[in-house]
């Protein structure tokens, strides 16, 4: 294999530590489009990483996904440690987690299957290792249910795909042992990821409540008739998706009104942003709904390749034009 691709080089120990415990072996459980795009920024960082996934084909899956992102991985300058990674495919998720410090968890959000899995490996973890689930929908207080000692085991949700978003949500509770929430950030700082902490829990952590929000405005306007579906986009990305690329919308807003700052943008337009959430939709996803949006996708959808493709092209090219600024 060319030193280029990944897990060319054998085994060779990455040096950076968190904190008291060096991180050398990273598990990654479960390996579809989330775990391996996981599998590959791991890689691209110089860490041992051990995969397992219950699907009879997933090491021929994983390795062509990792082989797509990596030129992506590449491009953003994110491959420079890589030689010192090595990846292995495993028989058991027990046998992945076995010299494990670190465990990346994306199985399917179903509760008990993610139970299941954590009463199996539970009690061949190392005693330091830190289990970080991806899971979305399902609350870091439901994944405890699954175990006897839940101290290690906290959110760590990316969005997708994890090789090109920066961000990780953070979470952990009064069960969690404080430092493994700060071993968890030193790793994915290290891989290049911009971490934030959930501080409560509520249904779909934080960017997803965010999204969540807008989406549901987004479909109103177009079940109301008031813009298309390409145009409710479109209104989006060449609009205030720009600026929100750039910095949030508290930080936007405290800019938008000059020297008095957020103060006062909202004295100044607090009325008309009262008339606006007075007004807004709520959506549903019923038949007629999902015909509307599936039948307006398909007037601007150039295939479904090629638009991720273009997607993760576009993505990749803001993130190297920004980089020097952040």
């Amino acid at each position: 294999m060319p030193t280029n691709e990944p897990g060319a080089h054998g085994a060779t120990p990455n040096q950076s530590e968190s904190h008291m415990h060096p991180i050398n072996h990273i598990a990654v459980i479960g390996s579809g489009v989330i775990g391996s795009s996981w599998a590959a920024l791991f890689l691209a960082a110089g860490h041992e990483v051990a995969v397992y996934d219950p699907a009879p084909d997933f090491e021929a899956t994983t390795r062509e996904r990792i082989r797509t992102v990596w030129p992506t991985l590449d491009a953003l300058g994110m491959t420079e440690r890589a030689d010192h990674g090595a990846l292995r495919f495993c028989t058991s998720a027990v046998s992945a987690v076995s010299q494990a410090r670190f465990v990346q968890e994306n199985i399917p959000e179903r509760l008990e299957l993610k139970h299941a899995l954590y009463r199996e490996i539970e009690p061949h973890l190392e005693a330091h290792t830190v289990v970080a689930s991806s899971a979305s929908g399902l609350m870091l207080s439901e994944l405890q249910g699954g175990w006897q000692h839940p101290n290690r085991l906290i959110l760590g949700h990316p969005f997708n795909p994890p090789h090109l978003i920066p961000l990780v949500e953070l979470m952990g509770n009064d069960k969690t042992d404080p430092d493994a929430l700060n071993v968890a950030e030193s790793l994915y700082r290290g891989c290049g990821k911009v971490t934030i902490r959930v501080k409560k829990e509520v249904p779909a952590h934080v960017a997803n409540r965010l999204q969540a929000a807008l989406w549901r405005e987004a479909i109103h306007l177009v079940a109301e008739g008031v813009a298309s579906v390409e145009d409710v986009d479109k209104a989006v990305w060449a609009g205030p998706g720009l600026r929100w690329a750039a910095m949030g919308p508290h930080q936007l807003f405290h800019l938008g009104a000059g020297e008095g700052g957020l103060n006062e943008f909202c004295n100044r337009y607090g009325p008309s942003f009262h008339r606006w959430w007075d007004d807004l939709g709520r959506a549903e996803l019923n038949p007629d709904t999902v015909a509307k949006l599936t039948e307006g996708i398909a007037a601007f959808d150039r295939g479904h390749s090629d638009d991720i493709a273009r997607r993760d092209a576009l993505i990749e090219a803001m993130l190297n034009a920004t980089r020097p600024m952040r």
